[in-house]
């Protein structure tokens, strides 16, 4: 498959017609890293409409690591809530906020390695904020970008880690930081987990639809 460049083309294009990530809708309205780092905690496993105006509650009355640690667990899970695992992640936002706090001077690290030191955070987290909130280079590897890329058949892997480094590998750099926003919005629009839209697709043609048994 080596199509990538007409690909993107298309999906850029079509992108504006879609719903904005809502992490990516975050950083855009402001590029702050603490606002994309828990605007990210916040969305896995949650839907984005949920996410956002999660984040938009709680970034009203807290958005930084000193104020988000007035909050109680049981406070901050009020506020955060109906989000998936709203408990868990309570636990993690403040735990996160205590180490920022205490060992970084409330400041976001800005390279993946020591994002992935915090409790919680992992690859796509901080692969999403190096990107979004620093702009540097780098590729965040969600379900949405592991599974179209391999259902193109421009990679062939197993895990989303392998993905990243597949991608590495042969995506242009140019594209790197957009991919993910991208394949997010037409993960959730088109390109389905089961069923995919293929009739409507925009980039039908160039896909090998590898693994997938039956589409609308």
């Amino acid at each position: 498959m080596n199509n990538i460049d007409k690909i993107i083309a298309i999906l850029s294009k079509e992108y504006t017609k879609w719903r904005i990530p809502a992490v990516t809708l975050t950083s855009e309205k402001s590029k702050d890293p603490f606002r994309v780092l828990i605007s990210t905690i916040l969305s896995l496993r949650t839907k984005d409409e949920t996410t956002y105006e999660a984040s938009k509650r709680l970034f009203k009355l807290a958005d930084n690591p000193t104020d988000m640690l007035k909050f109680s667990m049981v406070d901050l899970e009020k506020v955060i809530y109906p989000v998936g695992f709203y408990r868990t992640k309570a636990k993690t936002i403040l735990n996160i906020c205590d180490v920022l706090k205490e060992r970084c001077n409330s400041k976001v690290p800005n390279e993946v390695d020591e994002l992935l030191k915090l409790k919680g955070v992992g690859r796509k987290t901080a692969n999403l904020v190096v990107t979004l909130a620093f702009g540097k280079l780098g590729i965040c590897v969600d379900t949405h970008v592991h599974r179209i890329s391999n259902r193109w058949g421009f990679v062939s892997t197993k895990t989303p880690l392998q993905t990243e480094m597949a991608l590495r590998e042969r995506l242009p750099e140019k594209y790197w930081v957009r991919f993910n926003s991208i394949l997010v919005a037409f993960g959730q629009q088109i390109c389905r987990p089961i069923s995919p839209k293929c009739t409507v697709c925009p980039v039908e043609r160039y896909c090998e639809k590898v693994g997938v048994l039956r589409s609308r």
